[in-house]
């Protein structure tokens, strides 16, 4: 390291945010399909269903004070790969149709920074019935200073106090990655906790990522007087911080909170919110806490402090949940900066059944637990947990292997519930990037319960990619001899042989084939 910035920052202006964005702004969608950015715990079909049925929730409760006419609007901040949207939307639908009474109408409007992302979205046929439905538009959105929101389907702008519905904000991963000020308490006063960065010779040469992976961040404290002042708007939180904790820092989502603030007043009734992240909203979790580490994964994060968010928002009115028990990677918070939030039962009753007692975070400990146990478990337990993730695409993948060594000696009704499984896990598959991986993995399981006409879609679906892989043209040879389609088994087994002459089964295919004609 030689290259020393020689400025001190304010926390929210250090020059790491620029590369946030920046980041963001030139990865698009490859900030997701290359793996740098994690997704997988906020894009799960779990969190999804969790997000789901809150909402129904929701618009039930709306539906009980009347509220049947207006729209209500659903907004996702950083919606990035839209995996998420795709999900709550297959949920949220089923749900409504199922239920077969009068809600409100609902939009659910995905938003981001990164036009690369907006662009991704619109070209995803999985997402076109809802766009053509008129369930779902999309958002150029920046957090840090937009007013309002402008769909760029149906070209509608939505200003303040445009919305009769209350809005439903969906922040997942979102207020984590948000510029925020950094403050140390001790002795009852609070210090200014300043930043200057390190970073490595020749930076200008290296990618965004590898700036934000290689800078080194110096804290400098000094006293900051606006914090005592009486107009600052947050004087009460930190009158909270000041009695109550010491030798800490603390981070301060101004940036979210102002966001926050300017999504209320493009409401008539206030808004719900519904957000998961890494952060805690108790206030004892805040003492002692060290400066904070520029956590890295292509881009950087903090940890977000749920307990200023909820205190400002219930200072406010609003009430806001979080599970009693304590999170273990993901926080989900529900916050209803409502009018009056105590009449909104079904929705409260919502988080108590789909987060509090068993949520997304639970299952993802789970989850964790059975990957790593996988080899000692039974056909009927790994289809269990299977449905328990609402047959996630993510569960499967680990699980083939297993489930390869398991079909032989399944039973009949095993070998029809993974069937009906792997449909409907395909039935809620969002691409992301032509990964042939899960359609790889479905027709390998189908192939190996003699189910070769369910097979040969799963096969056809990893075209072009694996137009070469001697397994999927030698298992495709084999399904269309076993279907009585000999020409297509001879071509599948003479690709077969172009690519390893050597294959002993192909080899004898082809002779039993000859044999035939």
């Amino acid at each position: 390291m030689a290259h020393m910035e020689q400025n001190m920052y304010r926390f929210s202006e250090a020059p790491i945010w620029e590369l946030q964005r920046a980041y963001y702004e030139e990865q698009g969608i490859e900030a997701w399909q290359s793996g740098e950015v994690p997704q997988y715990i906020t894009s799960n079909r779990v969190m999804a269903i969790s997000y789901a049925e809150m909402i129904f929730g929701f618009l039930q409760d709306r539906a009980r004070m009347g509220q049947l006419t207006a729209c209500v609007t659903i907004l996702e901040l950083g919606a990035g790969s839209g995996q998420f949207a795709f999900y709550v939307l297959q949920e949220l639908t089923k749900l409504t149709q199922l239920a077969r009474i009068s809600l409100p109408p609902f939009r659910y409007v995905m938003s981001d920074l990164a036009e690369k992302n907006i662009a991704f979205w619109r070209q995803q046929t999985c997402l076109t019935p809802f766009v053509e439905q008129g369930v779902l538009d999309f958002a150029k959105f920046d957090a840090v200073q937009d007013k309002e929101i402008y769909l760029l389907h149906t070209g509608e702008r939505i200003r303040s106090g445009d919305l009769a519905q209350p809005l439903v904000i969906l922040a997942n991963y979102f207020f984590d990655s948000l510029p925020q000020e950094l403050i140390y308490i001790e002795d009852k006063q609070v210090y200014d906790c300043r930043i200057s960065l390190q970073f490595p010779e020749g930076a200008h040469e290296l990618s965004v990522s590898q700036q934000l992976k290689e800078v080194i961040g110096s804290y400098h404290y000094q006293r900051e007087h606006m914090y005592d002042d009486k107009s600052y708007p947050y004087r009460e939180l930190l009158d909270v911080y000041r009695q109550h904790i010491s030798d800490s820092h603390i981070l301060l989502p101004e940036v979210s909170l102002a966001c926050l603030h300017r999504l209320k007043a493009l409401s008539q009734e206030g808004f719900l919110l519904l957000t998961a992240d890494k952060g805690d909203h108790r206030l004892e979790s805040w003492e002692f806490n060290e400066p904070p580490k520029l956590i890295h994964h292509g881009s950087i994060s903090l940890t977000a402090n749920y307990h200023a968010i909820s205190y400002v928002c219930e200072a406010q009115g609003a009430k806001a949940l979080f599970t009693k028990h304590p999170y273990t990677y993901l926080n989900i918070g529900c916050m209803l900066n409502l009018s009056e939030p105590h009449e909104y039962g079904l929705t409260r009753l919502a988080y108590d059944r789909f987060v509090e007692r068993f949520g997304p975070d639970d299952f993802f400990n789970l989850k964790e637990a059975f990957d790593a146990q996988l080899e000692q478990k039974t056909m009927p337990q790994l289809l269990a947990l299977w449905r328990l993730s609402g047959y996630d695409t993510q569960f499967l993948l680990p699980s083939t292997k297993r489930l390869i060594d398991l079909i032989p000696d399944g039973k009949d009704h095993e070998w029809i519930a993974l069937q009906q499984g792997i449909d409907h896990m395909w039935a809620h598959y969002y691409p992301m990037d032509g990964n042939t991986d899960v359609a790889l993995a479905c027709g390998i399981l189908m192939y190996q319960m003699d189910m070769y006409q369910d097979a040969i879609p799963y096969f056809e679906r990893t075209q072009p990619k694996l137009a070469n892989d001697v397994t999927v043209l030698y298992e495709m040879a084999v399904c269309y001899y076993e279907l009585g389609q000999d020409d297509a088994a001879k071509r599948y087994v003479d690709r077969t042989l172009s690519q390893s002459p050597e294959h002993e089964e192909a080899i004898a295919l082809r002779e039993l084939l000859l044999s035939l004609s």
